[in-house]
C-alpha cells in the first residue's frame, strides 16, 4: 500500500506562483505513474498533470500547459507541481494520486490541499 501526503497549498493572487509537493511512502516500487488532479466547487474532478516514475515523461491538461510543471525527486519519493501564472479558475482542491503497475487507473489518493487564487 502507498500513502500520499500533499502540502504547499494556500492563497495567492492571480499571476502568482505556488509549488505543491506530494510525498509518497510505503510500497512505492509498485508505482509507475504519479498524477495531480483537482476539483473545483460544483465541478467534477479533473486531470491536471502526470509523470511516469521511471522515465520522467510528463503529460498535462490543455488548461495548464505552459503554466504548470510536474517533476519528481526519486531519492525523496516526492512529486512536485510548480504552478505559475495562476488564474482564479485554478482555484480548487488539488489531489495527488498514484497508479499501481497492476492497475488501469489511479488507485491511491492523497487527502488534498486547497489552492485559492484571488483576482
Amino acid at each position: 500500500q502507498v500513502q500520499l501526503v500533499e502540502s504547499g497549498g494556500g492563497l495567492v493572487q492571480a499571476g502568482g506562483s505556488l509549488r505543491l509537493s506530494c510525498a509518497a511512502s510505503g510500497r512505492t516500487l509498485s508505482t509507475n505513474f504519479m498524477g495531480w488532479f483537482r476539483r473545483s466547487p460544483g465541478k467534477e474532478r479533473e486531470f491536471v498533470a502526470a509523470i511516469k516514475w521511471s522515465t520522467g515523461s510528463t503529460s498535462y491538461a490543455d488548461s495548464v500547459k505552459g503554466r504548470f510543471t510536474i517533476s519528481r525527486d526519486n531519492a525523496k519519493n516526492t512529486v512536485y507541481l510548480q504552478m505559475n501564472s495562476l488564474k482564479p479558475e485554478d482555484t480548487a482542491v488539488y489531489y495527488c494520486a498514484a497508479k499501481n503497475i497492476a492497475s488501469i487507473s489511479y488507485n491511491t489518493w492523497g487527502q488534498g490541499t486547497q489552492v485559492t487564487v484571488s483576482s
